[in-house]
């Protein structure tokens, strides 16, 4: 099943049930993939279906990111409420995101890449990058993977 039938069922299932803050969290999340998908009118991803589950997961790892953010700035102000919501929305969301890679398999995945592209400057880096990009979208952070991959190349 497909990230957007998977979103569409769940949200029906959150209007049943009467969750709130799942069912809120659900149509932001739609709403993110319908925006998505007018940003892509007229072009040749909007003739082959709109956006694609690659793109769906992106979106997702963009609105965990600010959730993330926007809970560390209101624990900074004492909102404590307004962060234990954010931190709820992070965990629905996270539903719908792979497993993530913890730091070993994240490096094995670099190393795999390095090997793959036959990187061996700071100048394949781009390469690389776009080859962890294409296979694990979703599963790791790439502004921890970009310092990550320079290392190994520098």
């Amino acid at each position: 099943m497909d990230m957007r039938t998977r979103v569409t069922t769940a949200l029906k299932e959150a209007m049943k049930a009467r969750d709130a803050t799942r069912l809120s969290t659900l149509r932001l999340i739609n709403a993110a993939i319908k925006d998505r998908d007018i940003a892509l009118r007229g072009t040749e991803e909007e003739e082959s279906g709109g956006c694609s589950d690659s793109d769906v997961l992106a979106i997702l790892g963009r609105m965990v990111k600010q959730r993330q953010e926007s809970a560390r700035a209101y624990e900074e102000g004492a909102r404590l409420e307004l962060a234990e919501k954010e931190l709820a929305e992070i965990k629905i969301i996270e539903e719908y995101l792979p497993k993530q890679l913890n730091e070993a398999e994240s490096a094995k995945a670099i190393e795999a890449a390095i090997a793959e592209v036959g990187a061996e400057s700071i100048r394949d880096m781009g390469k690389v990058m776009a080859i962890l990009k294409s296979k694990y979208t979703g599963q790791m952070d790439f502004g921890k993977t970009g310092p990550a991959v320079k290392a190994q190349l520098g």
